[in-house]
């Protein structure tokens, strides 16, 4: 398998997508059960067809692009392949020595938005990352992703105290909110007008460093061009009182729908964003 992503990753970036927006396509065909889910998670938010159908293959291009960027040669760097909008978010929280919380939906090229950002400012970002279960694929991610300025945190009781000091520090730490936590780590919170069950970690690291908040996505440009990424403040301001957990849970719901709409072909409209949360084990984050 190493082998095989080791020749993958020597492929220019059109020819990745090329080959991922095929895999995307037959993933869709082959799932009678990813094809619902895409469906009804898509009409939810009145996506019409042809941004659907954009999204089964960027879904793709999202794998297939996953071993370049991985086992890119340690000295290269993104550079000229992403270009900025909206970076004065990072530059002001990092001149003011505040921490900032960049959150992430499942857009777009998100693995690609917290590497560029460590090179472009120069400053350490922790993400917060789920351990694959496959110990190979284990291996490689904490291996790819430990670059300059890059540090990832598991979702742990470590890995939250981890970007608790990150934040106190004055460094960036990235998120995708979209994500179901396990029980009790979250309330329900409408997300295109129906219930899903939204974490509370963002608004709690924020509350206890004073960090900033802001979005940011990282949109895939075409035939391999590279990328944009986009930053942004929340759509609305968090809830004065600490403790309404549910109403900051429909402000990031709200920002993360404001960060969809403006790239609905690049959302994973096929993830399961509206179950049932699953039990927290031993040593998770609570």
């Amino acid at each position: 398998m190493m082998l095989l992503l080791r020749w993958l990753s020597r492929w220019p970036l059109a020819w990745l997508h090329a080959l991922g927006a095929v895999l995307g396509w037959l993933t869709w065909a082959l799932s009678p059960s990813y094809r619902r889910r895409l469906a009804a998670n898509a009409s939810l938010a009145g996506v019409g067809a042809a941004e659907r159908r954009r999204s089964i293959a960027e879904a793709g291009r999202l794998v297939a692009e996953v071993p370049w960027l991985w086992l890119m040669p340690e000295g290269e760097r993104l550079g000229g392949r992403v270009r900025w909008q909206g970076e004065s978010l990072i530059e002001e929280a990092l001149a003011a020595g505040r921490g900032l919380l960049l959150l992430t939906p499942h857009l777009g090229s998100f693995e690609v938005a917290a590497r560029a950002a460590a090179e472009r400012f120069d400053k350490p970002i922790t993400v917060l990352y789920r351990p694959a279960r496959k110990a190979f694929l284990r291996r490689l991610e904490e291996t790819a992703r430990a670059r300059p300025n890059m540090a990832t945190a598991p979702a742990t009781l470590a890995g939250v105290r981890q970007m608790l000091r990150a934040l106190r520090r004055g460094e960036m730490v990235g998120l995708l909110p979209d994500q179901v936590p396990p029980e009790g780590q979250g309330v329900w919170a409408p997300f295109f007008g129906q219930p899903a069950y939204t974490m509370t970690l963002a608004v709690r690291l924020a509350q206890q460093t004073g960090a900033a908040i802001g979005l940011a996505w990282c949109e895939r440009l075409a035939h391999g061009a590279g990328y944009s990424i986009h930053l942004a403040p929340l759509a609305e301001p968090l809830p004065a009182d600490p403790a309404d957990e549910a109403e900051a849970a429909r402000v990031i719901n709200a920002s993360m729908e404001k960060a969809i709409r403006a790239l609905p072909g690049q959302y994973l409209w096929g993830y399961n964003r509206y179950k049932s949360p699953r039990r927290l084990r031993a040593g998770e984050a609570a």
